[in-house]
């Protein structure tokens, strides 16, 4: 997704290939690190989409956090400190936030984590960061938060239901994670999960 950062108001920040980014819960790195973020070319489409609807209506850059997350790279992230202290996040259900290797949409590149940035470059306050998955704080649906906070969360979300309708697509916004966008399970389970042992060099994640 980088080669569309100069020719849409987005960037990218793929935070899980840096164990030092101040976002990445896991304290290590996942990915290796020349990797860059892929995204499946249909559901790109839908991201550079609200790309340019965040712009052109809040003056907004998407800021794209990860996206395809092979195989080995799910593997990794279940073997960390902090997923062992944390079982129920891994526990099937419909709040579960993280998914066992090659099930999801982000083994697939039909799944993205996002935020929104200003014209100066500072993340518009979302109430929580990307990714944090210690209370349900992160939830759509939580109300715990100033109204800019919830206004922003809301814009966010706005923006892409209204690209995939515009695209003719169905898109979810994950209901436990407000930063997570992807494609319904029913559409994305059609496709088989990516490993990196699969992939040309270039495309992969890992060096597992």
């Amino acid at each position: 997704m980088d080669i569309y950062e100069t020719s849409h108001p987005l960037r990218i920040d793929l935070v899980y290939a840096n164990a030092a980014h101040p976002e990445n819960i896991f304290g290590t790195a996942l990915y290796r690190k020349n990797a860059r973020l892929w995204l499946h070319r249909e559901f790109a489409q839908v991201v550079l989409r609200a790309a340019l609807i965040i712009n052109e209506k809040w003056g907004g850059i998407l800021v794209l956090k990860d996206g395809l997350r092979t195989v080995e790279a799910q593997l990794a992230m279940q073997e960390t400190a902090i997923v062992r202290a944390n079982p129920q996040w891994s526990a099937e259900g419909p709040g579960r936030l993280l998914s066992p290797p090659g099930r999801g949409g982000h083994p697939r590149g039909m799944a993205v984590d996002v935020t929104v940035a200003g014209v100066d470059g500072k993340e518009w306050d979302m109430g929580t960061p990307f990714d944090h998955l210690t209370d349900k704080s992160a939830a759509r649906d939580c109300q715990d938060f100033s109204q800019n906070i919830l206004e922003n969360r809301k814009k966010l979300q706005d923006a892409f239901l209204e690209a995939a309708a515009q695209l003719g697509v169905e898109v979810l916004p994950l209901p436990a994670e407000w930063w997570d966008f992807r494609f319904p399970a029913d559409y994305s389970n059609r496709f088989a999960p990516l490993s990196d042992n699969d992939l040309p060099p270039a495309l992969r994640m890992t060096d597992f």
